[in-house]
């Protein structure tokens, strides 16, 4: 079995009147290669009339979002040309590749009728041959992503990207990560194998569950070693997690605020391209 090298609590990090916790990076945790970024926003609710969220217009350069919205909406609109309406259980993943500006608010529906709120969003390093690829955004409403059952129905898992058992992810990713959502029923359980090599995503969303024998609760990250490749979740109770695997890219990670890139001076560059209008002009 692959063993757990620590597991890390995600720290209360809210962003105004947004209830957030950030579980990658921590004071215990930096990133685990190629996985930079966490932020878990709700689970709360939000009154009619409300503000929605706070993320309006900002550029990104050298890494992917992808973005779990379990409850409430987002509207995306970029640069790109990329602009829809997301709903819960629908998924958003954008590749800032060279670099653009976007906006990822709540819908005015949301905004006048309110409701429950939960969305996740976690950030993908790209590797220095991809950092400055085209800008891509692909937004997947529930319908559109594949499930797969296990354990007689007690364990469904959303594949995003990559494949698992054969069913393969509609998102195709440039660096070969395999990312699902797998909701888990109280006493369901999975068995998967992830090369050693491979570096593991886990974040427990909700609920609590057993994973190689460790007991990990919500709001946790499990860091894994690279000894061993078996996987073996049951859940102690209903339960939701981000399970995925990359092979790490083991190059330089130089990040300041919206730009991940491999050295200072590209940081640099990234900041003047933005100031010169090449990653895109907001229009509203």
């Amino acid at each position: 079995m692959r063993k757990i090298k620590k597991k890390h609590k995600a720290i209360s990090a809210p962003i105004a009147d947004l209830v957030t916790y950030r579980a990658l990076p921590t004071n215990t945790v930096n990133y685990i290669d190629p996985f930079l970024f966490l932020n878990h926003h709700g689970p709360q609710v939000y009154q009619p009339g409300n503000q929605g969220l706070p993320f309006g217009p900002h550029p990104h350069r050298g890494f992917e979002t992808l973005t779990f919205i379990l409850d409430g909406d987002i509207m995306h609109q970029d640069t790109g040309g990329g602009k829809d309406v997301i709903e819960a259980g629908g998924v958003q993943w954008m590749t800032a590749g060279r670099g653009l500006i976007h906006a990822e608010v709540s819908s005015e529906k949301f905004k006048q009728e309110g409701g429950s709120m939960e969305i996740l969003q976690l950030w993908f390093n790209l590797p220095a041959r991809y950092k400055m690829t085209d800008p891509k955004y692909i937004g997947l409403q529930k319908e559109s992503i594949p499930v797969v059952s296990e354990d007689e129905g007690k364990v469904k898992v959303n594949v995003i990207s990559g494949n698992w058992r054969g069913t393969k992810g509609p998102i195709p990713s440039l660096s070969d990560i395999h990312m699902a959502s797998i909701e888990m029923q109280h006493g369901g359980s999975f068995v998967t194998s992830v090369e050693a090599a491979r570096n593991i995503f886990f974040y427990v969303v909700r609920g609590s569950v057993n994973v190689n024998g460790d007991t990990v609760e919500k709001l946790h990250l499990v860091e894994f070693t690279n000894e061993g490749e078996q996987v073996e979740v049951e859940a102690l109770e209903d339960s939701y997690i981000l399970f995925g695997h990359a092979l790490p890219y083991n190059e330089p990670v130089v990040a300041h605020g919206p730009f991940v890139m491999n050295t200072e001076a590209e940081i640099h560059q990234a900041f003047r391209d933005y100031q010169a209008g090449k990653m895109g002009s907001w229009e509203s």
